[in-house]
């Protein structure tokens, strides 16, 4: 199961999603993140996807880890991933667009799910409010959640 990451910015009531301009999850919004290089931590990978994708910089200790997602792809095994979760209110530079990810502020209660990744309402809410959690859902072939997943808190 490969290693992927997603970071979540935040300023008061505020949270910042990117939407995604091509490749895997392209016109869905969602934190910044990626995959994780050989030779990498997923901190240091965390760290190297804000900077490449909105252009600001966080120190390894400004990230609180808030989630652990493992997402299964029935058809799609190649697709299977954990992917840790971690949101910061520490940062240097003004989040900007590049060519992959369109930054952008949404209140936290506002937030646009219908334009994000089908499992984001089951958890990001409860991370938003300070949670720390682990999730596991399984996909169809459609992009569906197959059956029952399962979302707990683990602090």
């Amino acid at each position: 199961m490969k290693q992927t990451n997603l970071c979540f910015l935040k300023k008061g009531d505020q949270i910042l999603l990117a939407m995604k301009k091509r490749g895997f999850g392209v016109g869905k919004w969602n934190g910044v993140g990626g995959k994780v290089a050989e030779g990498e931590t997923v901190e240091q990978s965390t760290i190297r996807e804000t900077r490449e994708e909105i252009g600001v910089v966080i120190a390894p200790n400004d990230l609180k880890k808030v989630a652990d997602l493992y997402f299964t792809f029935v058809d799609k095994e190649e697709w299977n991933q954990q992917c840790s979760v971690y949101m910061t209110s520490v940062w240097k530079g003004e989040p900007t667009e590049s060519e992959e990810m369109k930054p952008g502020w949404y209140d936290t209660d506002k937030l646009p799910y219908e334009k994000m990744w089908i499992d984001d309402p089951h958890w990001l809410p409860l991370v938003i409010a300070g949670e720390i959690i682990e999730a596991h859902f399984i996909f169809n072939q459609k992009g569906e959640i197959a059956g029952s997943f399962e979302v707990k808190k683990v602090s």
